[in-house]
């Protein structure tokens, strides 16, 4: 069971009447929901582990951050995000490359197994401001994929701390994730997904040398993703709006096999036009605390890119 469902449950007889103006509650995508992956599966032992996991290991609460954080911040902007190093011997996690802030390059070996990696700070903060336009959106471009039918993936999204580290974006409680594989989309699903292209096959058949994004809206809870800089159709909607001032949501990377990805949370320009904009940039949010609103935003003391 889902921890939306458990979460529901568990509160139902506080919310028997919903009050006016609450968010909505998230309900599964239209799209048919598959068993199994078209390309790769995760194995029943995998799904168990992650279960017992979750059971034992509750969701982080959500947390300011330490002021030195908000100083580098306030200095740095959306350069001090980036993939946070990974500890198995099979990942490699390379920060600033060429020189610039919020861009980190994950390399994996042949015969790496499903592997999740999340960014070190969150990208949607619940201590802080939701402001009601905009949200966060970030970019990966996959340089090298082992080819999906001997095993390779690459996947993007989100997801709350702890996670397990062996299951991909979208698998498992509280994320979310699009499989590059098979171009699948997942919300708390560790089954096959849903298909981001219900009605055709994807615009492109390999994924190598192409930028896939991924942006989350504040006001509607929407999870999109985009393709080479082309939003593609909303992939969720009103995901991480229930008690969102009580975790703290992460950027999330997932790959098996050999893969190459560098990993963009604004360091550059995105494919994505908007995503240029201060509205959707990942350092927007933190530089107020959700009870500190005023009638105007406070600018960013940096020029955008």
């Amino acid at each position: 069971m889902d921890w939306f469902k458990q979460h529901r449950q568990r509160h139902a007889h506080q919310q028997l009447e919903v009050p006016p103006g609450a968010p909505p509650e998230w309900a599964p995508a239209v799209e048919q929901s598959y068993t199994y992956g078209l390309q790769n599966e995760a194995s029943d032992e995998s799904y168990e582990k992650a279960l017992e996991f979750c059971e034992k290991h509750a969701v982080e609460s959500s947390a300011i951050l330490p002021s030195r954080t908000i100083a580098d911040i306030d200095s740095n902007g959306c350069s001090e995000w980036r993939i946070q190093a990974h500890d198995s011997s099979h990942v490699v996690v390379v920060h600033n490359s060429d020189g610039k802030g919020g861009l980190s390059q994950i390399r994996s070996k042949v015969g790496c197994p499903d592997t999740c990696i999340l960014s070190n700070l969150p990208i949607v903060a619940g201590q802080y401001y939701f402001p009601n336009d905009g949200g966060v959106y970030f970019e990966i471009t996959v340089n090298k994929m082992t080819d999906p039918s001997k095993g390779g993936v690459i996947a993007i999204g989100t997801a709350c701390r702890p996670y397990p580290s062996w299951r991909l974006p979208g698998w498992n409680r509280l994320s979310a994730g699009l499989h590059l594989d098979d171009f699948h989309k997942f919300f708390e699903d560790p089954e096959g997904g849903r298909p981001c292209f219900p009605l055709g096959s994807p615009p492109i058949t390999s994924v190598i040398g192409h930028t896939i994004g991924c942006g989350y809206s504040f006001s509607t809870g929407t999870m999109f993703f985009t393709i080479d800089g082309q939003r593609l159709p909303d992939a969720f909607t009103g995901i991480y709006l229930q008690n969102r001032s009580g975790f703290d949501v992460y950027a999330a990377v997932g790959v098996s096999g050999e893969c190459d990805v560098s990993v963009n949370f604004g360091g550059t320009s995105f494919k994505w036009l908007e995503g240029n904009e201060w509205r959707w940039r990942v350092d927007r949010q933190v530089r107020k605390l959700g009870d500190d609103v005023g009638e105007q935003e406070e600018l960013p003391a940096y020029s955008a890119r």
